[in-house]
């Protein structure tokens, strides 16, 4: 891309919207310049653009996003096919193991999830539709990274030094690169209380017609519901359900 094509009033616009999070669902004129790292007048602009347009309001002196943001992700989401596809079986799955599954997306360093069915709630964080987490801490990320070619594997690891989330998580580059090595050739990835404490993961990438859809996994906290169920069972059950949402996702295909 060149200069010429490279709107950063865009580029700004949108560090705005992605400012607020759950974290911070309300923020002030200068929090919002901080997070977006921009001025504070050029914040403001942005800030009143947006309220006018109906996608932020003003509430005080701070400002909340507004339910039309989720206007921006609908059309990926019905272009995707997939959420609506995987829903079904990632209930399923989350009845028949009794923990939280997910289906996530990466994008650039990150995954996004497009799709879940909540089990028990095992993280502090509460994980929604449009979620997201640093690709490399999570079993997700790592088994959608290593289904790449390897010399694309940079592109979505952050630029050192890597966050610590907790004492387990692998933050240099030859763990990390070990780690998506090993899960390519078993065709699985785990990450265990890495992201959070006693935050176990489980994940399979997720394949169609056409190439790489996502991934899929299950996540387990400190106390399982089901404890007499084995990792290799997990798995078992995690692959099942990757295949029912691969042949329904090519089936719904054919018929487009």
């Amino acid at each position: 891309m060149t200069a010429e094509q490279h709107v950063q009033s865009l580029v700004r616009g949108l560090a705005v919207i992605r400012s607020f999070d759950a974290q911070h669902p309300s923020l002030t004129l200068s929090e919002v310049a901080a997070h977006a790292g921009i001025s504070r007048a050029a914040a403001r602009r942005f800030l009143l653009t947006l309220v006018d347009i109906g996608y932020v309001r003003a509430v005080g002196k701070s400002f909340e996003l507004t339910p039309r943001v989720l206007e921006l992700g609908v059309s990926y989401l019905s272009a995707l096919g997939l959420p609506d596809i995987a829903q079904p079986h990632l209930e399923a799955l989350s009845a028949q193991v009794g923990e939280s599954v997910s289906v996530a997306v990466l994008d650039g360093t990150d995954i996004v999830y497009v799709a879940r069915a909540a089990g028990r709630r095992i993280m502090s964080v509460d994980i929604t539709t449009g979620t997201r987490f640093p690709a490399y801490a999570t079993a997700l990320g790592r088994i959608l990274i290593a289904a790449l070619p390897e010399d694309e594997w940079e592109q979505h690891l952050p630029k050192p030094p890597l966050t610590r989330f907790t004492p387990q998580t692998l933050t240099t580059t030859p763990q990390l690169r070990a780690e998506l090595r090993a899960a390519r050739e078993q065709g699985w990835a785990r990450a265990d209380g890495e992201l959070e404490e006693g935050l176990h993961s489980l994940a399979m990438a997720l394949t169609g017609p056409q190439g790489p859809l996502g991934a899929i996994n299950i996540a387990t906290g400190p106390v399982r519901a089901h404890p007499h169920l084995t990792a290799d069972q997990l798995l078992e059950s995690l692959r099942a359900a990757a295949s029912a949402i691969e042949a329904d996702y090519a089936a719904v295909r054919l018929t487009r």
